[in-house]
């Protein structure tokens, strides 16, 4: 079963793109597509890119190289789009800090762009770890991606629990899921690259990345389709450190 082309490995490589288009249009269906327009439109593009790459592998007429080539735009793509979401969710956490969500936004959504071009360009030019140069570079761009991915996420994580911010159900579950998964691909990648598994086995590392990605969209689903209960809010004591100032002198700042 834990075989390339099995029915599981089918299954786990299409179902979580399918589910994820199916989330699209319930957010869509519910309105909630203009409040989470980026997360939205990342859904729509990953499942699509995602299934184009799928297609590419299982039909027969389409050769290796423009299977790696379709496998690059996707990755281009959905890379370009998560780190655009990253910045939504930083502004999310810190949206009653107006002057510093803007910013965080705008530095993480040009960082990331920029990040993600530059890895490209030196895909293509960094020592091949195998004979095909598209195929090692688009493994160390893969690998790029996720790596500033989990950074950021990490940094968003830490960063609102030691001031005290808390996100919204629905921003907190798409930046579980993306931290997850993220974090999941960079273990089986130390895994692979320090020979933790025999050649013949290294198949059950995708299966496993997979796996993750299938969990992480019903993540999605729960977080976003599902009305949060109802808790008693409490008072929360202010941390030492006040946002609000910097919010204000960054304002300031701004201000021409």
């Amino acid at each position: 079963m834990l075989q390339a082309h099995s029915l599981l490995w089918h299954y786990l490589w299409v179902a979580p793109s399918v589910l994820l288009l199916i989330l699209a249009i319930f957010l869509f269906k519910k309105r909630l597509h203009s409040q989470y327009p980026v997360f939205f439109v990342f859904a729509v593009a990953s499942s699509v890119t995602e299934l184009a790459v799928y297609t590419s592998d299982v039909v027969s007429w389409v050769q290796p190289r423009t299977f790696w080539i379709v496998f690059w735009c996707g990755l281009l793509i959905e890379g370009i789009l998560k780190f655009v979401l990253i910045g939504e969710i930083f502004a999310h956490v810190f949206d009653a800090y107006a002057s510093i969500a803007r910013l965080g936004r705008i530095l993480i959504r040009a960082a990331g762009v920029i990040l993600i071009l530059l890895a490209a360009v030196l895909a293509g030019s960094a020592p091949k770890d195998t004979p095909f140069a598209i195929i090692s570079g688009a493994h160390l761009l893969e690998q790029t991606v996720y790596l500033i991915e989990s950074g950021l996420l990490v940094f968003i994580f830490l960063f609102s629990a030691y001031f005290r911010l808390h996100a919204s159900r629905p921003v907190f579950g798409i930046a579980l899921g993306l931290g997850i998964s993220a974090c999941v691909h960079l273990a089986t990648w130390a895994l692979l690259a320090n020979g933790g598994l025999p050649t013949s086995n290294r198949i059950i590392l995708d299966f496993v990345n997979m796996a993750t990605y299938h969990g992480c969209v019903l993540i999605w689903f729960y977080y976003l389709l599902l009305p949060p209960k109802v808790a008693k809010k409490s008072a929360v004591s202010l941390p030492e450190h006040n946002l609000e100032l910097w919010n204000r002198e960054l304002e300031r700042f701004l201000q021409p």
